[in-house]
């Protein structure tokens, strides 16, 4: 191949992209003109549905009049009407997910309206499929492996003071790893090679903004060499994020290991406008209050949790969240100690 054949396919490889990318505003446009016509028109049923004259039955009856006046525009049946209702309803008031409601897909709104039991679950998947486009496959696969609690519990798990919230939100409490189908006893580098072999898909339990650095990356630290298992950076925190890797309960000592390598990085690998690193330690199990004793006193970004090989128990979750947000509710509750007679003597004596 000559060297104008060289420019000349490259020429044309930046014309599949221009293309490629062309059609993909062009998709969006035309995703955000369908969900915003499906928003307005619930919001035309709604506005009937509260005006005695036009009845009950308006729904249907708007059903059965587009049917016959007009087949050849869409599935407008009385199902899919009252579900724009719902639409409407549920998110018009909500001036955080308002904004968003185009930004998503049809199909992928009526599976968070239909799976999503809060309006909290609800923005939250709002927002994740809006900031990282998922597939309707993808937002399944989030509910079934109970997405939104394991990061809701992740955000409240301990972790060391230097742990800032928008890194807490990017750790989930449990990774759901049931797609990497291991057997229940294997070995760290087993683990370790299967997340790589399926990293398309461990990379949609930790968001679009992590990227793949390298397995077992080498340090170099003095005269020895260490290497640490996972290391991923994450564009919007800008930072690397170190994984180590345990196929065992969390024990303190592992803290010692992960704030070496976390060392390592900042010093020889991260550049001056980047963050400090993270550290996360993945093991098979912890105990919290092990845990938070173990990082009471590092000095670096550490988190701990723990993998499931399979789909995590959703009702044990949601109960965990329960409590953890009860808990918070009484910590942030403002109550009064009641005056002794000698400050309410006072009290009266400055009036």
């Amino acid at each position: 191949m000559s060297k104008d054949d060289i420019v000349t396919v490259a020429n044309f490889d930046e014309l599949i992209s221009m293309i490629e990318a062309a059609r993909t505003r062009a998709w969006q446009a035309v995703n955000s003109e369908l969900v915003a016509l499906y928003w307005n028109v619930g919001k035309w049923l709604s506005a009937r549905l509260e005006v005695a004259d036009w009845g009950s039955k308006v729904v249907e009856n708007a059903a059965i009049y587009l049917a016959e006046k007009r087949p050849d525009i869409g599935n407008f049946t009385k199902r899919t009407l009252y579900r724009m209702v719902e639409f409407y309803k549920t998110y018009k008031d909500d001036e955080i997910v308002t904004p968003l409601v185009t930004q998503i897909t049809w199909t992928n709104h009526l599976v968070i309206l239909l799976r999503a039991k809060s309006p909290d679950e609800r923005r939250f998947y709002i927002e994740k499929c809006a900031a990282e486009h998922c597939s309707k496959r993808n937002l399944e696969r989030l509910f079934d492996s109970s997405f939104y609690e394991r990061h809701r519990i992740g955000e409240a798990a301990p972790a060391s003071a230097l742990v800032v919230q928008p890194v807490r939100s990017a750790v989930p409490d449990v990774y759901s790893l049931e797609f990497l189908d291991l057997p229940e006893r294997h070995r760290e580098a087993t683990l370790r090679d299967a997340i790589v072999s399926h990293l398309r898909d461990f990379i949609l339990e930790l968001g679009k903004d992590f990227t793949f650095v390298g397995k077992e990356y080498p340090v170099k630290v003095g005269k020895s060499d260490f290497n640490i298992d996972l290391v991923f950076f994450n564009r919007a925190l800008r930072c690397f994020f170190a994984f180590e890797l345990k196929t065992r309960k969390f024990r303190p000592a592992d803290i010692g290991q992960i704030d070496f390598y976390l060392e390592a990085l900042d010093r020889d690998v991260r550049k001056p406008d980047e963050n400090p690193s993270v550290g996360v330690i993945l093991c098979t199990d912890k105990d919290d209050s092990v845990v938070e004793y173990a990082l009471s006193r590092s000095m670096s970004p550490t988190m701990v949790a723990s993998y499931q090989l399979a789909l995590p128990n959703k009702e044990i979750l949601q109960n965990r969240l329960r409590q953890i947000t009860e808990l918070v509710m009484e910590e942030n509750q403002v109550t009064e100690l009641p005056c002794s007679d000698e400050d309410e003597e006072k009290e009266e004596s400055s009036k």
